[in-house]
């Protein structure tokens, strides 16, 4: 199939972009990357009276590592912002999230932000801001926001991306002192959506104890899952955790549906299991930072 009739527009600022926006009100799609949104039109899943394609501004392709974690320009490719040693000194559950992330020649391509506009719950950048506590920077026509990852995912493929507005940019937080991440995920072929997926993110105290423990859900429901398991871990040593009971934890806390690929139990399962592993291999980085 091919796309629906649109009408093309290639602006060369970003004012031209966010007017052009504006103008287009409901009808208006962004393109950068393109690896979720083409073929959605090809599908004539998406029909927009407007296609903004935002590749001429430049100045969106900047990654900065900032005091507090790294900002990431609407137009930085998966592959500019995983081979970044600065980015994955600042925060390496980046990188280990982005060689999850399809192939090569999708990275080559794709956009972080645009990852995250598009709010796929099967995902992993959703779960990573959510996870980290980050934002989403919004512009339009004489105003910008940053909505934090708790609001911005509304539901499947929603996002509080209002008509007229434009993603610009996402900041992931840097990890706190004494802390460490992991991220593990089950696909039934490398590169594919996630069965299930967790992230996971652990906090020491100054005497080696699991002051804080969160992980995030790829897969696992409708938006991003973030889930608190700290209680569970009852500030035990990380060496002497009870990572079953956090596992346990998880997944009673999760409501994830079945599909063609995985029955309901079955993900329930291995959230489980890779939230164990991933807590496991979070606080090992901890003890070591």
């Amino acid at each position: 199939m091919k796309p629906a009739p649109f009408e093309y527009h290639a602006p060369r600022s970003l004012a031209e972009a966010l007017q052009t926006l504006d103008d287009a009100g409901t009808g208006g799609k962004v393109l950068a990357g393109g690896q979720s949104l083409i073929p959605l039109l090809n599908m004539r899943l998406a029909a927009p009276a407007h296609l903004v394609d935002i590749n001429r501004l430049d100045a969106l392709a900047a990654v900065d590592v900032e005091a507090g974690g790294v900002r990431v320009g609407a137009l930085a490719r998966h592959a500019q912002v995983e081979r970044s040693a600065p980015v994955a000194a600042a925060q390496p559950l980046l990188r280990r999230a982005l060689r999850l992330v399809a192939h090569p020649v999708i990275r080559n391509r794709g956009t972080v932000v645009g990852s995250l506009a598009h709010a796929d719950p099967a995902a992993e950048l959703p779960a990573v801001l959510r996870l980290l506590g980050g934002s989403v920077r919004l512009a339009r026509t004489g105003a910008v926001r940053d909505v934090p990852a708790a609001a911005f995912f509304t539901g499947p493929l929603e996002s509080a991306i209002e008509p007229g507005e434009l993603a610009v940019s996402a900041f992931f937080p840097a990890p706190p002192p004494r802390s460490g991440t992991a991220f593990h995920e089950l696909a039934r072929r490398h590169g594919d959506y996630a069965l299930a997926g967790i992230a996971a993110l652990v906090v020491l105290d100054d005497e080696g104890r699991i002051a804080s423990a969160t992980v995030a859900g790829v897969s696992l429901g409708p938006v991003p899952v973030l889930l608190d398991v700290t209680e569970a871990l009852g500030g035990k040593p990380a060496d002497s955790a009870d990572w079953a009971s956090a596992a346990r934890a998880v997944r009673d806390g999760i409501d994830p549906e079945a599909d063609i690929h995985a029955t309901a139990d079955y993900r329930r399962h291995l959230a489980g299991v890779l939230a164990e592993r991933a807590l496991r291999d979070a606080a090992r980085e901890a003890a070591d930072a």
